[in-house]
């Protein structure tokens, strides 16, 4: 019984809304007031207020991952330039030529 009556309520929506366009307008707008408040409250004032973490760890390189990287990296460099020298067929060319 609900979920009938929640469809009705999403089915006239749209038409509710459009019949009163000023009412709408100034519900969308407080919307979007409060979503940028809330917004800029949680990335401009929490920002301030928290401590900045502090890794006691050091970031360390990873040689060999690099190393890995660019062998595979330069195998497809390898791979590109062969494609410069090989020839293909001219699809386009008529059969009378």
């Amino acid at each position: 019984m609900k979920l009938k009556k929640i469809r009705q309520f999403l089915i006239k929506l749209p038409k509710t809304l459009a019949e009163s366009t000023f009412l709408t307008i100034l519900i969308f707008l407080f919307l979007a007031l409060v979503f940028g408040g809330l917004i800029f409250y949680k990335y401009s004032f929490l920002v301030e207020k928290k401590k900045p973490e502090v890794f006691e760890k050091a970031i360390y390189f990873n040689e060999k991952a690099f190393q890995e990287v660019l062998n595979i990296w330069e195998e497809r460099e390898k791979k590109f330039k062969q494609t410069e020298l090989k020839e293909y067929p001219d699809l386009f060319r008529t059969l009378t030529e």
